[in-house]
């Protein structure tokens, strides 16, 4: 994979850019253009909406060797330990942190969000996520004890083992390039898997850079695989029989996509899909501090991050004034250049995306709905649209149905908290939701009533920078978990051993013979009859038959006889 930097001509400096994939060096960095072979892919400013670079894609057969590699390297990477493992995370987590300002100049080129905000929401919930992994992985993992509850069963020794499943494919999605795709990443490592890693085309450089830190941490070859491919050979990677693992992170479309393919091969997969995620502001609030919040999780981003806040339903009695303290806080905005410091916002990611934004916006101003701040694509280059609040909005609108992915933060009045919630809950999403209240009764009946799969009160998205939380959602939001010990566990398939210590031929074994058939009724209202006396009456009954005496094992059962009473 060579990658071809258009934006300067002053010299022919070439530098070596270390990207591990399919087990080989995939390219390098040139200042300036040269000749290639193959279909490219260019690396867009969202900023400018002028290409900086020009990336060029693996084919078929790369790619098919990248999980080859990946298929190598599982079993000498899984017989590392979980120890060994982590020290690899953490010294992966080192590398990112030398590299920190130079990892979000180029998501903030690449994907549009502000330095500053790259920092804090891209690198550093991955590393919390990687410290996580690398100290209590194993703890999480360890294995549990399985105490027989089947009478017959109480000589056996049980245990549940976490192993993991191999080569886990990991699809990742544009807005959060390197966040997404490393907290997914380390997970498999630690429980581990190898992973083939495809990035997003919109932020493939984000992608590749991934794959450079591996290298820098020193992970074996083939342990990490970072393809840039198009989108026909990224399916044959989904239907790769080598693939026992799938983590997809992106639309619903794609997802259905990804699980449709997926089940040619029976190939597991968690799904992390959209949102279109509510807030309940209700009366008793504090209308300043959730005015903040709100606006944050609606704009952050630009956006464009599945637990966005996309609807909010205030309570009538304090509408106006929140919504003044929301308007007054987004006017206060900085929308600019992402690699310049200032800016609060900055582009949308993608000129697509902006389309939808600003389709659901015509929609609702054109049924009804107020746009109290922005509502117009405004003039001059790049992807920018400005935050925009919106009031008079309903369910009939898609503003309010449809996932808008963008910076536009409709409000809507309604009578009671009771409303609010099954205004919140009418929705195909059920991926995050957040209350703003006071009292500890109110914030007990949000957790409860939200139908989602992470709610929070007082506070929205920020779980994510929670290593221990699981991310995921209900309804079309998804399936499955990513992140924390529920995470973690999606990482790894549950086997069940068992050891038997006995020396004799087993009470159930063949020959069956008469006396097993007049045996086993004798034993079933031994162990479950409803009354007392006739479970001890058919203990007693047990004893005359001498192939209990021969085979079953009386002082293993005699030592557990609570369970017969």
């Amino acid at each position: 994979m060579r990658v071809f930097p258009v934006d300067r001509g002053d010299g022919a400096v070439k530098r070596k850019l270390d990207i591990v994939g399919a087990n080989v060096r995939l390219g390098y960095l040139n200042i300036l253009p040269v000749p290639f072979d193959g279909e490219t892919r260019a690396a867009v400013n969202p900023g400018t909406g002028e290409s900086f670079a020009h990336v060029s894609l693996l084919s078929a057969e790369q790619a098919s060797s990248a999980v080859a590699a990946a298929e190598r390297a599982f079993p000498a990477w899984n017989a590392l330990g979980f120890r060994e493992r982590g020290r690899f995370l953490l010294r992966m987590a080192h590398a990112i942190v030398e590299e920190a300002d130079e990892i979000a100049a180029l998501i903030a080129r690449e994907q549009g969000k502000p330095a500053s905000e790259a920092h804090m929401v891209e690198i550093f919930p991955t590393l919390e996520t990687l410290k996580h992994l690398a100290l209590h992985a194993e703890e999480i993992l360890r294995e549990d004890p399985v105490e027989s509850q089947v009478l017959l069963f109480a000589h056996k020794e049980a245990r549940l083992l976490y192993v993991p499943y191999g080569v886990v494919l990991s699809i990742t999605p544009w807005n959060y390039p390197f966040s997404i795709s490393l907290t997914g990443l380390a997970a498999a490592l630690a429980a581990g898997n190898t992973v083939v890693l495809k990035p997003a085309p919109a932020t493939t450089l984000v992608g590749l850079k991934i794959g450079e830190l591996a290298r820098k941490a020193g992970l074996p070859s083939g342990v990490v695989n970072v393809v840039a491919v198009d989108d026909s050979v990224a399916a044959a990677l989904v239907e790769d029989p080598r693939v026992r693992k799938i983590l997809f992170t992106g639309s619903v479309a794609t997802g259905r996509k990804v699980m449709a393919t997926a089940a040619k091969n029976l190939t597991p997969v968690v799904l992390e899909l959209g949102g279109k995620d509510p807030a309940i502001v209700c009366r008793d609030a504090d209308l300043a501090r959730a005015a903040k919040g709100i606006v944050w999780g609606a704009f952050m981003n630009c956006g464009q991050t599945c637990a966005s806040v996309e609807r909010v339903y205030v309570e009538e009695p304090v509408a106006q004034a929140f919504i003044d303290l929301v308007v007054e806080e987004t006017k206060r905005l900085k929308v600019g250049d992402p690699t310049k410091p200032g800016a609060d916002v900055g582009p949308m990611a993608m000129e697509r995306q902006r389309r939808i934004v600003e389709e659901h916006v015509k929609d609702a101003l054109a049924s009804g709905a107020r746009a109290l701040t922005g509502g117009e694509l405004p003039p001059g280059p790049g992807y920018f649209y400005p935050p925009t609040v919106l009031t008079g909005v309903d369910h009939s609108m898609r503003i309010m149905k449809e996932e808008t992915f963008g910076p536009v933060l409709p409000i809507m009045n309604v009578p009671s908290l009771d409303e609010a919630i099954r205004l919140a809950n009418d929705s195909e999403y059920g991926l995050t939701a957040s209350g703003w209240t006071r009292s500890a009764e109110t914030a007990r009946k949000l957790q409860e009533g939200l139908d989602a799969g992470v709610v929070s009160i007082n506070d929205c998205v920020s779980s994510y920078g929670e290593p221990t939380a699981p991310w995921g959602g209900v309804k079309d939001s998804g399936i499955g978990r990513t992140h924390g010990l529920a995470g973690l566990k999606e990482m790894v398939q549950v086997k069940y051993v068992t050891r038997d210590t006995s020396r004799r031929p087993l009470l159930w074994w063949f020959p069956y013979g008469d006396e097993l058939e007049r045996l086993a009724p004798v034993a079933n209202r031994a162990l479950h009859a409803p009354s007392f006396w006739t479970r001890l009456k058919n203990q007693m009954k047990l004893m005359t038959f001498g192939r209990f005496r021969r085979r079953a094992s009386i002082p293993t059962i005699v030592s557990n006889a609570d369970r017969l009473f």
